[in-house]
Formats: C-alpha cells, structure tokens, sequence
C-alpha cells in the first residue's frame, strides 16, 4: 500500500503533471454517495443492542475508517462507539520510522510508506487540516541511473538548466518521443479518474469488481504492464527498463509480473512528500480526531457470533473474555491476520490467497558522499549517481541480476534543529535506503561505502502485495456485519487507497447498520477545486 519515491524516475516526464479534474459525472449502474437508501437486511430481521464498532488494524485503513466514523458522529450525532486493536506497538501499521543511532535528538528516517504525492487528496487534505510541514522527496540536484546489474543503461538530472535538458536529451533519442508521451497520457488518464472518487458525486461500490469495471480498469489490471505497453506500442525498452525501474522500487515486481495499473501507480508521481517527523502522525491524528478507543500490543484471536440475530464477538490473545460489537471492519491482511472466524453464514464470503512481496530494507549511514564506482564498473574518479534504480532486462537475456532493487542517498544526516550530524571524525554523514530482496551483508555494505558505514538497521517486509494480472478480487463484505478493508489492495495498494477502501465500507457499514451515513447532502462545504468528499459534504 505504498508510494516510495519514484519521483525522480518520472520526473522528467511529466508523468501526473497537468490532471485537472474530470467531469464530474456517476456511472449510472454505480450508486452515488446519498444517505437514507438503506439496506433492509440488519434492521428489519432484527435489532442488535450494542452500538459499539471495532476495527482490527490500526494503519492507513483501521486509522481512517475510525476517522470517518467520528465525521459522522460530529455532523449526525450518531451514536457509536469505535475500539481499534492492533498487534503492534505503534500506530501506522507499514507506515513507521526509525531513529539513526537511537539518538531521538536525530531527524528520524521513514522505514515504510515513504512518501504520497498531490492527487492522493485524502493524506494532502490531512496535512492542512492537521497543520502538518510537508518534506519534498525530490532533489533537483540528484542524478538518477538505472542499472541492470553490468552497466547503468541510462542516467540523467543534475543541477542546471544544461543536465535537465540533456537529461531530456538523452531519455528522447533513446526510447523515443512515442513511449514517453504515450506512457505519460495513460498516466495522466489514471490520474483523472481517481480524482472521481473524490467529486461531490462520488461512487460507492459494492465490490472491487464492479468499481473496476465501471472506472474501466478492468481490461488494464488483466494484463501484465509489459503486455499492455507493448499493445499501446511503446518501446519495449523503455517500458523494461524505465518503467521496470519504477515497479521494481515501489513495488519490488517486474513490468512482466505486475499488472498494469500498480505499474502505471508507479509513475503517478507530481509533488511527491513526507510528514516531517514521519507519515505515522497522520494516522495517530485520525484516531485522536476520532475519539476511538485504541488498544495497541493486542492480537485478535477470533471473530464470531453465535446466530444472525447476535451481535459480533471479538477474543483477544490477552483476554479470557469476548467483547460484543454491532459491526467489525478488518483492516488488515485477512491470511495475514490469522483470525478465526465463525458464524452461522460460513462459509464466509471467499478470500482469495494473497501472496506479498517479501522484502529487505536496509537503511544505513554514510560519511560517503557516493557509493562505490568501482562495483558499478565506472571509474573510481566518476560518482555514482545518488539515486541507483535497477532493470531486471539483462537478466533477461542472460546477464547477471541486480543485487538490489534500489540505492537512495536520501538526506544528510541532521538533528532536529536542523544542524549537519558529524560523526567521530568530523565528518558528515548521509542517509541510504536500499531495497532488495535477499539481506545484504555486512562486508557487502563495506565494499558498497568504502568501509564507511556509520549506523545500520534492517528490516524484512511483506512489504507490497504480489500483483498478477487479475480480474478476481476480495470482497468487501465478507457477512453481514462483517467487512473487509484490503480487498482494495489487489487492485491498487497505496496508503491513499486504504483510506478510499475504508471510507467505503465505513458509508455502507453505518446505512447498513445505524440508518446514517458518511454525508446526508451533496452540498459545497469547499469550492469545487479543493472538495474532497468524506471532509466536504
């Protein structure tokens, strides 16, 4: 579910510059976000006492669905009561940060969901309504190469007018003017239409299915994004090496593997940003904001009720008792999860297995200004560009792989105040981030700086979920009562969209269950250009 700095690989290209909002019209078999059209199903058979509501998972998806649960609470007065639980000891879920040297006087470094960018309306309005400072991704001054694991098949940018154009230069006379422009319309077409989720007249669906069909996603995410390139004809280079680049860094896949519309989510990139002091923060701010009860270092062990006219009960591993509950929304990988769940409908609606991409994290400290040029075959006077990206193309053809999916000086090393760390020696020391996905050594790192290694931290992730092509997706409501955030993620998985998949259900969990809703009216609370619904009804 992340966004992790593509910027730079983009950049250049306009990839998600100059969206404009879409017409804003509803597909006619879609329904519209309205109140008072209300399912039959929970209060006509039966009436629940409990008003309470639980959330399982306490990330982008838990923490938001609290959120627009407590929206309905300020303008409707509706009367219920959230408890989010999660296993973890923080607030964030994939969205965390570590402290260099444990010194907590040291800017921390994201370890997750790096960053999000401007058409992701939901954390952008977060940031102003929570008076948030935004940290740009993008250094106008860093070079960008991509590697296939012999020779950097491409490099560009660089401080001044001169490396921007030739950078430029260099991208058009090597892929073609066809693959950039056309792989930039697709992008911007993308762009477009997420922005429909956001309108006055925004969708509600059902199923992730039938959003898909009715956003005409459907034929983009059944195929591979090197199949679809290759049928818009684009350079197959281009998309094998460019955009290989970009999915391979945020989504630790291949353009052969991944569909089509994570690769294009890849590119989306305008105005790519972090919280200072760590995306996290938006989603502590939506619990407070919330009012939730929130129970962190607590596992859900099981879900169940004993006859549709019971409420749901939910077991904790700390806890001999269950605590009873009108409805519960799982905001968490439901395998991943391991709950069990029992009920008078099982078998529940069917979950499909999801596999994640299964990722090493190392962040480290340098006093390197540059990573070793003699492991990239260049020179040992020529610098190796800041950002290294890696195609998987000449592994294709029989060349070695790359070690790595990506290398990123990411910011020199600084204290809060904003004064440069120095280390023992006096020197300054930058931040790196690597991904890959076998752990990297420690005599590895020592060759890669030059034996300049300061602090180093690792972390293995299910960081991404694995996306074939596909046309089959999770279901939202798995029983009646009973919902399910991450269907989203097979589809499109980013921080933004678990806030989308969850203010979903949250809309159709309180028409279903508590005869409200998310917005009573469709009224301007906010000029057109700057409505986004959930925040502005």
């Amino acid at each position: 579910m992340l966004f992790l700095g593509t910027y730079s690989a983009a950049a250049y290209l306009a990839l998600a510059a100059g969206a404009q909002n879409p017409p804003l019209e509803t597909p006619s078999d879609l329904e519209v976000q309205a109140p008072f059209l209300f399912s039959q199903t929970n209060h006509c058979a039966y009436e629940i006492r409990s008003n309470r509501v639980a959330i399982i998972g306490a990330g982008a998806g838990g923490s938001s669905a609290a959120f627009w649960i407590g929206k309905a609470k300020e303008r409707y007065g509706v009367d219920v009561e959230v408890e989010v639980y999660d296993r973890n000891s923080y607030v964030g879920g994939r969205s965390t940060i570590v402290q260099p040297y444990d010194m907590p006087e040291l800017e921390p470094v994201e370890l997750g969901g790096s960053v999000f960018v401007e058409v992701n309306k939901n954390l952008w309005r977060a940031v102003d309504e929570f008076g948030f400072e935004l940290i740009p991704f993008e250094n106008a001054s860093d070079v960008v190469g991509v590697w296939d694991g012999q020779e950097f098949v491409v490099t560009y940018g660089g401080s001044g007018w001169y490396s921007g154009w030739l950078g430029k230069a260099k991208l058009l006379w090597k892929y073609g003017y066809h693959a950039i422009s056309k792989t930039q319309t697709l992008v911007q077409e993308l762009s477009k239409t997420i922005l429909t989720l956001y309108a006055p007249a925004a969708q509600r669906f059902k199923g992730i299915s039938e959003l898909a069909s009715n956003l005409n996603w459907d034929g983009i995410a059944s195929h591979t994004t090197a199949d679809y390139l290759d049928s818009q004809g684009v350079n197959p280079s281009w998309t094998r090496e460019m955009v290989e680049a970009a999915t391979r860094m945020n989504y630790g896949q291949n353009v052969d593997e991944i569909h089509a519309l994570d690769g294009f989510v890849s590119l989306a990139a305008a105005r790519p940003s972090s919280v200072k002091g760590g995306n996290f923060q938006i989603f502590e701010r939506f619990l407070e904001h919330s009012k939730a009860s929130v129970y962190l270092n607590t596992t859900v062990s099981a879900v169940s009720r004993a006859s549709l006219s019971d409420p749901w009960f939910v077991k904790t591993t700390d806890s001999e008792d269950s605590r009873e509950y009108r409805a519960v929304i799982l905001a968490a990988p439901f395998h991943q999860a391991n709950i069990a769940i029992s009920s008078p409908e099982l078998p529940i609606a069917r979950v499909p297995k999801q596999s994640y991409a299964h990722l090493h994290v190392t962040i480290l400290s340098t006093s390197a200004r540059y990573a070793n040029s003699i492991y990239f075959n260049l020179s040992p006077v020529t610098p190796v560009p800041e950002m290294v990206l890696t195609t998987y193309n000449s592994a294709r053809k029989g060349g070695p792989a790359p070690e790595f999916n990506s290398l990123s000086y990411l910011t020199q090393l600084r204290y809060k105040n904003g004064t440069a760390y120095l280390n023992g020696q006096g020197n300054p020391e930058w931040i790196v981030k690597i991904f890959s996905y076998a752990p990297l050594s420690d005599d590895w790192l020592s060759r890669m700086f030059g034996g300049k290694v300061g602090w180093v931290l690792r972390k293995e992730w299910d960081a991404y979920p694995v996306s074939p092509p596909t046309t089959e997706f999770p279901p939202i409501k798995l029983a009646n009562g009973l919902y399910y955030v991450n269907a989203f993620e097979p589809l499109i998985s980013t921080m933004e969209t678990e806030t989308i998949a969850s203010r979903n259900i949250v809309d159709i969990m309180l028409r279903e269950h508590f005869r409200s809703g998310l917005c009573r009216t469709h009224r301007l609370d906010a000029p057109l250009q700057d409505f986004v619904y959930g925040w502005d009804c």
